[in-house]
């Protein structure tokens, strides 16, 4: 008997999903298990490749499929075909009973009773839709099977390392600056679904799926046919799984999870709607994903109040930070404590972070101009992540921030690579931070000429410190500049001169002592410089401001304590 071959086609093929390998927890699919084995020849190929494989069973019943699992893969050496069972009704018969079983694929053994796969077989399976595997002689079933149980083994181990990848990839969503979109979209890319994160209002928060839908609609099922299911994951209590299916793609199955807080209020619903039923494994990353969603529908709502309390309290009693009863000042505490993730007696830092406009920086916080909306909103979310704290503000020059953390190096780097700069206010505590707050801002104009981060407990609190070198530099340039044009030995002789006379306060007799000039050269010199700069010397301001720009240059430093004039 010969067996029938489709024109200009080898008999032997691969499914036709055996080249895609897409990754799938917890499957052994049809196709791998085909691809370990391939002295086995493939005769019609029904294209269910990728369906999962559930066992592989030899049977020679002539009506196998009560005991039979759907997904396996039946093996035959061909007895139900001998006789009167190799009739064309007969075998097509028997092919019906297998479909209906939803059983996988039928591999036929050639030998004992056939050399080759009976052409009444290949057309039956390829009527009803069969995928048929020949079987040579020389591979004993009992080989198919140890095949199947080492690649199931090697598959679980594999799957387990999948779990723990998809576990890293959800809480790197969870810590992303749209969390409920990004850890809706890891979901769909590891476990066939839709998914639907749905509001305690009934409205959808979040979306993911391989397929998008249209504005206002669900992925795969219609939204006024979802509210059923929705009315009753809202309205009940405790942990438990709604389930219904709806004629849509993708909707065979669909599956509810309600979003409780700890008190078991009912804060919103994740909805899922797959075709096929999920493996245990992919229960798993859905439970999972639940948990999480839990976690930051919680966060929005209960870990929300602290802040929001301070908020009211602060602008409805403005008094109470100043004059406040010790039990208002302890309840205000308590609350910024919960805002700061930290203690009511743990130190606070003001932080202020100022945006370098120029430097092109990328990244959800990045350089350039803030934008508007959802890119504000992004911003303040990684603010809030990177210092761990709910108190932050965006600001026109950049964001404020109060947190308990110390901001060491590697955050103050983290934050410099997005393109921002900081002012890190020293510690302090609750009814210190406006202060603090001042502090921090009288810092500011220092990061901007020194496009320099500036931490304030390494700040010499001085006019010369909180102008920064830089704005010292210019400063001096600037302001001294006639000076600095004139020969060095002019220069440095006049300059001399009137460092020595600023710091002896004017005085002309000490600054004759000083330099060992005559007063009257003295007198003589700083005329000569009140006239090449313009200033009335006898103005405390521009006495004031030569001081400091002397501090930034070291001019004339040594030539004050040098005769240039008897």
């Amino acid at each position: 008997m010969h067996r029938s071959r489709r024109p200009g086609r080898s008999a032997r093929r691969e499914p036709a999903v055996a080249a895609e390998d897409a990754e799938r927890l917890g499957f052994v699919t049809l196709a791998q298990f085909l691809r370990q084995l391939p002295a086995l020849e493939v005769l019609h190929d029904a294209g269910n490749g990728g369906d999962r494989l559930r066992w592989v069973e030899p049977s020679e019943l002539d009506n196998p499929t009560p005991y039979l699992l759907d997904g396996e893969f039946l093996l035959t050496a061909g007895l139900p075909f001998v006789a009167e069972g190799g009739s064309a009704e007969a075998v097509d018969a028997y092919v019906q009973r297998l479909v209906a079983a939803r059983v996988g694929a039928l591999g036929f053994g050639l030998e004992p009773y056939f050399d080759a796969v009976p052409d009444t077989v290949l057309q039956a399976c390829r009527r009803h839709g069969l995928t048929l595997v020949s079987i040579p002689g020389s591979l004993p079933f009992a080989a198919l099977g140890l095949e199947f149980s080492r690649l199931l083994e090697s598959d679980n181990a594999r799957t387990f390392r999948q779990l723990a990848d998809t576990n890293r990839q959800l809480m790197r969503a969870v810590l992303s600056a749209r969390p409920e979109h990004e850890l809706l979209a890891a979901l769909a890319r590891r476990v066939p679904v839709w998914a639907v994160l749905v509001g305690a209002d009934g409205r959808v928060r979040a979306r993911g799926s391989a397929a998008p839908a249209g504005p206002g609609a669900f992925p795969g099922a219609d939204s006024a046919a979802l509210q059923p299911l929705l009315a009753r994951l809202l309205s009940g209590s405790g942990p438990r799984v709604e389930t219904d299916s709806f004629d849509a793609a993708g909707s065979a199955l669909v599956f509810g999870y309600p979003l409780r807080s700890t008190r078991d209020a009912n804060l919103g619903a994740l909805v899922l709607g797959t075709d096929v039923p999920l493996t245990p494994a992919q229960n798993s990353v859905v439970s999972t994903a639940v948990g999480l969603l839990e976690l930051l529908v919680r966060q929005r709502t209960s870990g929300s109040l602290a802040p929001s309390q301070l908020a009211t309290a602060l602008l409805l009693h403005p008094e109470t930070t100043a004059s406040g009863t010790a039990r208002h000042i302890t309840g205000l505490k308590d609350l910024l404590a919960q805002s700061t993730s930290s203690t009511r007696s743990a130190q606070l830092r003001v932080v202020q972070g100022i945006r370098l406009d120029n430097d092109g920086a990328g990244g959800q916080a990045g350089g350039g101009q803030r934008r508007a909306g959802e890119g504000q909103v992004r911003e303040l979310l990684e603010w809030r992540r990177l210092f761990d704290t709910k108190l932050v503000e965006l600001t026109d020059y950049g964001f404020a921030a109060v947190t308990r953390l110390k901001v060491d190096d590697a955050l103050l780097a983290e934050v410099e690579r997005l393109g921002w700069r900081l002012v890190v206010g020293s510690g302090t505590e609750f009814e210190s931070l406006p202060e603090a707050y001042q502090r921090a801002s009288s810092l500011r104009n220092r990061v901007l000429t020194s496009r320099r981060s500036v931490r304030a407990d390494e700040v010499t609190w001085s006019v010369a410190g909180l102008l920064g070198t830089e704005a010292g530099t210019l400063l001096a340039t600037r302001l001294l500049a006639p000076v600095l044009e004139l020969e060095p030995e002019r220069r440095d002789g006049l300059l001399g001169v009137l460092r020595a006379w600023l710091g002896e306060n004017g005085s002309w007799d000490a600054t004759a002592k000083t330099t060992g000039l005559h007063r009257n050269s003295v007198r003589r010199q700083i005329g000569i410089v009140a006239e090449l700069l313009g200033l009335d010397l006898n103005r405390a301001q521009s006495r004031a401001e030569l001081w400091i720009a002397l501090q930034y240059t070291d001019i004339g430093r040594q030539d004050a304590q040098t005769p240039q004039e008897r």
